[in-house]
């Protein structure tokens, strides 16, 4: 899940715990923080968020200090991956009192806010949510071929198969004919559908599920790609 949901992402959003050994643990050879980072980068999440969690929980609380020294080991290890720190925004939140996630926290006084330079231009702000606000829309390949890579595939009464994924490239309407690789199996799509809305047509970007024709459930799987070729 962790990958298939990476690899449909534009931004990652990398959640550092701060706590006395906890943070230690995400970064030791085998940790999760290094395994996320290295598999957003890996698959193709250009863009990186970090937020530094459990300010409140630091010795002191709200350290400077620890939120220094967590942002040099963790910038280091991002640019090894191939990241550029300096297009990274490094935020320290609490999620549990709520600091730093949508306005600037009185609990962090000596933070004055995170800065990136990139080739597109300078973004600054405060908070986790500016920093999501300065996110970088990425070109959505309309023109191409339709690409899109099943993240699931349902079995929906009264309405029947519904693959699930994002269109990568190209668009899916109904009536689109569709073929998924790499089984070789080609069928009309019926309706697509996004957050149980109908919709004329997906384009890149697009979390959908579509309804296909004489196609069981036990045919398709999570990995396929659905094409219009």
């Amino acid at each position: 899940n962790m990958i298939t949901g990476t690899s449909q992402a534009d931004c990652a959003v990398l959640i550092v715990a701060a706590g006395v050994g906890e943070f230690e643990a995400g970064i030791s050879k085998n940790g999760q923080t290094r395994e996320h980072a290295l598999l957003a980068y890996t698959l193709g999440v250009k863009q990186l968020i970090v937020g530094v969690n459990k300010m409140d929980s630091t010795e002191p609380p709200y350290s400077e200090a620890r939120f220094e020294e967590i942002k040099k080991e963790v910038s280091s290890y991002i640019k090894k991956i191939g990241y550029n720190p300096a297009a990274v925004a490094f935020v320290p939140i609490s999620g549990w009192h709520g600091d730093n996630m949508l306005e600037a926290s009185s609990n962090l006084p000596w933070y004055k806010g995170w800065a990136v330079e990139r080739k597109e231009g300078k973004a600054d702000g405060k908070t986790l949510i500016d920093a999501l606000d300065a996110i970088l829309p990425p070109s959505r390949p309309t023109e191409k071929p339709l690409r899109l890579p099943l993240q699931d595939v349902y079995k929906i009464g009264g309405i029947g198969t519904v693959p699930v994924g994002r269109v990568e490239t190209g668009v899916i309407k109904p009536g689109t004919v569709v073929t998924f690789a790499p089984c070789n199996l080609t069928t009309e799509v019926k309706s697509v559908e996004m957050h149980h809305e109908a919709l004329e047509e997906a384009v890149p970007g697009d979390n959908v599920g579509f309804n296909v024709k004489n196609v069981s459930v036990k045919e398709l799987r999570r990995g396929y790609v659905a094409g219009d070729s």
